[in-house]
């Protein structure tokens, strides 16, 4: 396996930021007033996933495109309970100066549940013109473009699952475990609703159903090429959250919300197509199971570097509750043809559907993270011309030949902390940020004393 990466393809993949000229800025204001939009949510995912930016009244709008939206430059340095990350070089050691937004005019869509409101998404470099590098949508568009330099196009889709409870009570939505059960599905106006809210936004919905859990509901929608796949995630799971909120609801998508329950996942669909020609190049009728070679090393490289991708895959402690046997969650490193046992369960359908599933990602990730991730490692293993391992005629979750997945994230860290290959892959400035900040929110979570000791000892000892 490759030790270390240092290529054109990786050198030369760093995206390109600029701000607008007046025309520029003053043409797409124009589309903005069309739409009917009074004001603009300038969002940046964080390295999170979630949402944070301003909302700017749409006089302003083409002055912030062509200066850049002035935003706190270590905000993609925050933990998960926004504190700086020392050690990041993002905070102290910048002077805890600015960054600015630079908006994505390919990105604007509506604000269905607020009046007039439209979003866009955005990017972020510094003052000098220098982009931020450990951005996750910036370390994507990275990926993507080294993508684009072999010769392919990804085409990628998340699904998500999450559960709903009363926001006062915490009550789950409904009872028991009716995974498929039609009447739980439409039990809640609110649900319905969503559906509609978020097809306004533009995103194709193909099926949504209750899960295994009381309260646990799945959407899935349609895979889309390069970026606009995990832009669609990220607007997915912020409008799930904002407007069910708007109804006195709770949605989560905390990993493992309880004991003894399912976890909720994000399992991540992906192929690669030819650049020039638009055919998927994982599909070959002549070979095994209609696996195209690019294909066979693509999910080898995924294999070799799983223990590291599951500090992006996983980032909090929670998620690895989840990575347990017989839970329908994978617990070792496998692949299969159509096995939900295995973490890459391959769809092998002889078409241009043919694709893979990666499996192990939690619910909690990040969409750009993880597709990162993803295509680094596959990418990985196509530069190696990777030879893949033998998949088990069983469930793979039974195989002692396959080895286990990080059951705690500080297992997981450093395993990325020692794949050299894939750190350089991704970038040392992003590697150096992530590391400090998982090890922090490691650290301090560690710190705290769980309910569960306080219940055992406070009392009767």
């Amino acid at each position: 396996m490759l030790k270390t990466i240092d290529t054109p393809q990786v050198r030369d993949a760093t995206p390109k930021l600029k701000l607008y000229s007046r025309e520029e800025a003053d043409a797409f204001v124009a589309k903005v007033k069309a739409a009917g939009y009074d004001y603009v949510r300038f969002e940046f995912p964080d390295m999170a996933g979630l949402s944070r930016g301003k909302t700017i009244p749409i006089g302003h709008v083409s002055s912030y495109m062509r200066s850049g939206l002035n935003l706190y430059g270590g905000t993609v340095a925050l933990d998960s309970y926004s504190i700086p990350v020392r050690d990041s070089g993002y905070n102290e050691e910048m002077n805890y100066t600015d960054c600015v937004m630079v908006v994505d005019t390919d990105t604007l869509t509506p604000v269905p549940w607020l009046e007039k409101t439209g979003r866009v998404i955005c990017d972020t470099m510094w003052y000098d013109g220098t982009p931020q590098m450990a951005t996750p949508r910036l370390l994507l568009k990275k990926m993507l473009n080294v993508a684009a330099s072999m010769g392919y196009t990804v085409k990628s889709g998340h699904e998500y699952e999450f559960y709903v409870v009363d926001h006062a009570t915490r009550a789950p939505l409904f009872g028991g475990q009716p995974i498929f059960v039609t009447s739980r599905t439409h039990q809640t106006p609110a649900i319905d609703d969503l559906i509609r809210v978020l097809e306004a936004q533009g995103i194709d919905i193909i099926t949504w159903n209750v899960e295994h859990g009381p309260g646990q509901i799945e959407i899935n929608y349609s895979a889309l090429d390069d970026i606009a796949a995990a832009d669609r995630a990220f607007v997915f799971k912020g409008t799930v959250k904002e407007y069910l909120a708007k109804h006195g609801l709770l949605a989560t998508f905390m990993t493992k919300p309880y004991k003894g329950l399912s976890g909720s996942c994000s399992h991540f669909h992906i192929s690669l197509l030819d650049s020039k020609t638009g055919e998927n190049a994982f599909l070959d009728k002549e070979a095994e199971n209609g696996l195209s070679r690019l294909m066979r090393s693509f999910i080898q490289g995924i294999l070799d570097h799983t223990r590291a991708c599951m500090a992006l895959w996983s980032p909090t402690p929670n998620c690895y509750r989840r990575i347990r046997p017989r839970t329908y969650a994978p617990s070792n490193i496998s692949w299969g043809i159509q096995d939900r046992s295995a973490s890459i369960r391959v769809k092998a359908s002889y078409d241009q559907a043919t694709h893979l599933e990666v499996r192990v990602p939690s619910a909690l990730s990040n969409p750009y993270l993880v597709s990162a991730s993803v295509i680094a490692s596959g990418l990985l293993g196509v530069m190696q011309n990777r030879e893949l391992s033998p998949a088990a005629a069983g469930p793979k979750e039974d195989d002692a030949r396959f080895e286990k997945l990080p059951t705690a994230i500080e297992d997981a860290l450093e395993a990325f902390e020692a794949d050299v290959a894939l750190r350089e892959m991704l970038g040392d400035e992003f590697a150096k940020v992530y590391l400090a900040m998982k090890w922090q929110e490691a650290a301090r979570l560690r710190d705290e004393i769980p309910a569960a000791e306080t219940n055992e000892y406070f009392e009767l000892y």
